[in-house]
This record gives structure tokens, C-alpha cells and sequence, in this order.
């Protein structure tokens, strides 16, 4: 049996994501998507629109001078639209790092990433990783 489609498509994201490929995520997320990231940090919120989802992630490569990666672990699909994935973060920013495991719960529709629902394991730690600044 092959990979099922929306598995495939939250791997590429992933692989998108880590090569900083700006072009590919804007492919995979329909136009008005959501990103929720957990915590109260610069970094937090609901971001909604490509052009806002895409430009969180591209704060998330300045802020740690590109040092973020993700590395996957699995997913998880249910076959209605929506699947499950779990991760390992590792980023350095200014004098501390932060290696971290995590997930998120991507809805799809049409073959694209609608929304984004990101979780950590601890936000405390991640709030105070990225800062308020």
C-alpha cells in the first residue's frame, strides 16, 4: 500500500519548511489558512493568510538565524481530512537552544493544509525560548 495523500502532503511540508522554501508552503496552504501557535511569545497567535503564515515562519528562520529544524517523527491521517503530526523542534537563538517535541493537527481540504494547530510539550519553556522581543 502507498503513502496515503495527506500524509504525503504534510511530509512535504515538513521537508518545505526546513529547506526554507517559501514557494512549495504557498502551494500546500490554501489561500485564507491558519496557523495557531500555542503560548504568549512573539511567535504566538492565530496567523491567518498565506501571507501571514508564511511570514511567522519566516520570523521563526530570522530569530534563530536559520538554525530552526524539525524533524519528523510521524503522521497520522484519518482519512477525513485532517491529520495528525509529531516532531521534534531544535533551534538556537542568541545564547540558549531549545529541542523540544511536539506536534500539530492539520485540517485539509481539496488537497491543501486549511488550518494548522500546533501543540508543544512545554509552553513555558517555549514562550520563554522565543521571548516577548
Amino acid at each position: 500500500m502507498g503513502e496515503h495523500p495527506d500524509t504525503a502532503l504534510v511530509r512535504q511540508g515538513y521537508e518545505a519548511f526546513n529547506k526554507g522554501d517559501e514557494q512549495t508552503l504557498r502551494s500546500l496552504l490554501t489561500a485564507d489558512c491558519v496557523h495557531h501557535s500555542p503560548g504568549s511569545s512573539q511567535i504566538s497567535g492565530h496567523f491567518k493568510g498565506q501571507d501571514n503564515v508564511l511570514g511567522m515562519y519566516r520570523r521563526l528562520w530570522e530569530l534563530t538565524d536559520g538554525t530552526m529544524r524539525v524533524e519528523l517523527d510521524g503522521v497520522f491521517p484519518d482519512g477525513r481530512g485532517h491529520a495528525i503530526s509529531v516532531h521534534k523542534i531544535y533551534a538556537e537563538r542568541g545564547d540558549r537552544g531549545i529541542e523540544m517535541r511536539g506536534g500539530i493537527f492539520f485540517t485539509i481540504i481539496g488537497g491543501k493544509i486549511s488550518d494548522l494547530d500546533e501543540c508543544v510539550a512545554d509552553i513555558e519553556q517555549v514562550d520563554e525560548f522565543w521571548g516577548t522581543e
